[in-house]
């Protein structure tokens, strides 16, 4: 019998009896998996579009964070989509939109066109990563509802690990054009699965009542605050740009807040972070949605820029991480339902904590197996964190506010994602700047290491058969070579440092969290 009074559900599970609801779970997690793929195989792309493009990686970086910050603010049309036209319909038309995204990606002639494409991408990602959790949630008896959100959390966080791998022999084989490609075989399995097993309903001659100015001032709100983290070191944090765009964002904010206050349809239901549990959960999902999409983005970028690996060696570093996550989570998921969900929610914060704060000393020479080793731990963490975290959300309200719930609990953790990955990006860069400045002030006259390595540059010059005239400039040029990489590295560095601190702080409302409990 199904565990729920949905009648849609109740002919599904007549009809194919109790192996339904591992039929409508394996179809939502294809097309979620996909979705996430999609998400972090183009990390490993961010050098190749840099070149194709001839920009910068502050650029670059929003073929990620566009896909991101897009489907942070789609998931918030998921309840309503839902109710006006069923599961079945948004499934599917979300996952058309998305192989449309895809070949607008593939075939871009310039950076303006592929983040076009990757706002599509994500739109349809936003849309179906939380009706597949409340899917999933929906077939499960209450009992199993760890187990359950165990699965779910399996799907979208063993797909980073393996993203950049795929997208890194997709890169190697064929072209970073071919990224956007290899991921639509899954897309047209779960169309097929979502077809046959997914929950339809009537469509109704009107549509439910929704809070579109609340939608448009948070998208505003979602928009300018990203867009001042990704721009700003560019226009000038003291810049007037900057000025206007921050207190738009904050404008916005304030104004959305207010009216979900006011409304009696909210978006983000206010009074779901009445219960002091979920809002802890809450504030620990935007850090671990920040540090996982950050590390996503940051070690692949790094082990290509830095150490010189070929995309498919960069994403394999996250591979033995993902093969943990395979047995680790599922275990975790049926843990929760036994133990205290605070406690593997606490241990994880200090193993990813400590995880980046390893990887902070990570430089040119460190080997592959400390790298990977560095991906393992972090990933051990989201492993013990992710199912307790989301039994805590979903276990701490009503069962009619359970797709709000899932909506809201996913809206923060991939708002927390689309935030570290811009702000990622942005520390490597600030920083890189900052010490290649330090490392060049050094380099003076008197400075006995310096000019030891010119005159090691310029003896090898001269064997290679370089004119007199022409040595000084080439050693010159080759040791600010040597300047910048240094600078760039110390500037990964301390991405990784501030990771770590992050991760410090989530401890708090972790311990917050079993103060609760016990109460």
């Amino acid at each position: 019998m199904p565990p729920n009074n949905n009648p849609e559900i109740e002919i599904l599970f007549s009809r194919y009896g109790r192996k339904y609801k591992w039929l409508v779970t394996i179809g939502g997690l294809i097309g979620s998996m996909t979705m996430v793929l999609s998400a972090t195989m183009v990390n490993v792309a961010i050098p190749s579009i840099m070149g194709a493009f001839g920009i910068g990686q502050h650029i670059a970086q929003w073929a990620a964070t566009s896909f991101l910050a897009t489907m942070v603010a789609s998931q918030l049309l998921n309840n309503w989509m839902i109710e006006a036209f069923g599961q079945k319909l948004v499934f599917c038309t979300a996952l058309s939109i998305f192989s449309l995204g895809a070949f607008v990606c593939a075939s871009s002639l310039n950076i303006e066109m592929l983040v076009a494409g990757r706002i599509l991408q994500g739109f349809s990602a936003g849309i179906i990563q939380p009706l597949v959790l409340a899917t999933i949630i929906t077939v499960f008896p209450a009992n199993r509802r760890g187990f359950a959100v165990g699965m779910y959390g399996m799907g979208v966080t063993l797909a980073p690990s393996f993203g950049p791998w795929i997208g890194g022999l997709a890169i190697d084989a064929l072209t970073w054009r071919h990224i956007f490609l290899v991921v639509l075989p899954l897309v047209f399995i779960a169309l097929c699965f979502g077809l046959a097993f997914m929950p339809s309903k009537k469509l109704n001659k009107t549509t439910p009542d929704f809070d579109w100015v609340g939608y448009t001032l948070v998208a505003l709100a979602i928009l300018f605050f990203i867009s001042v983290i990704g721009n700003g070191q560019r226009w000038g944090w003291n810049s007037d740009w900057t000025l206007l765009f921050l207190l738009a964002a904050l404008a916005s904010s304030s104004a959305f807040i207010y009216s979900q206050l006011k409304s009696r349809n909210p978006i983000l239901d206010p009074t779901l972070f009445l219960n002091s549990q979920f809002t802890s959960a809450m504030l620990i999902a935007f850090a671990f949605g920040a540090g996982n999409f950050a590390t996503n983005y940051a070690i692949p970028l790094f082990v290509q820029t830095i150490q010189g690996y070929t995309p498919t060696r960069a994403g394999l570093v996250l591979v033995p991480a993902g093969i943990l996550l395979v047995s680790l989570i599922p275990l975790s998921g049926r843990l929760s339902d036994y133990i205290p969900s605070y406690q593997p929610i606490i241990l994880g914060c200090m193993i990813f904590a400590t995880a980046a704060f390893l990887m902070s000393s990570a430089d040119v020479n460190t080997p592959y197996w400390s790298m990977a080793a560095y991906a393992l731990m972090s990933r051990g963490a989201i492993g013990l964190v992710m199912p307790n975290m989301g039994k805590v959300a979903m276990s701490s309200t009503t069962t009619d506010k359970l797709n709000k719930a899932a909506g809201t609990y996913i809206f923060i953790r991939q708002l927390g994602g689309a935030t570290g990955v811009a702000v990622t990006s942005v520390v490597i860069e600030m920083q890189t700047a900052y010490h290649v400045d330090q490392i060049i002030s050094s380099q003076t006259s008197s400075n006995s290491s310096s000019r030891s390595v010119l005159q090691s540059i310029m003896e090898l010059l001269k064997i290679e058969g370089i004119a007199a005239d022409s040595q000084m400039s080439g050693a010159l040029q080759y040791l600010g070579e040597i300047v910048y990489y240094q600078g760039r590295a110390f500037g990964f560095q301390d991405s990784f440092l501030l990771i770590s601190f992050v991760f410090c702080i989530a401890i708090i409302p972790a311990l917050l969290l079993g103060k609760a409990a016990r109460k």
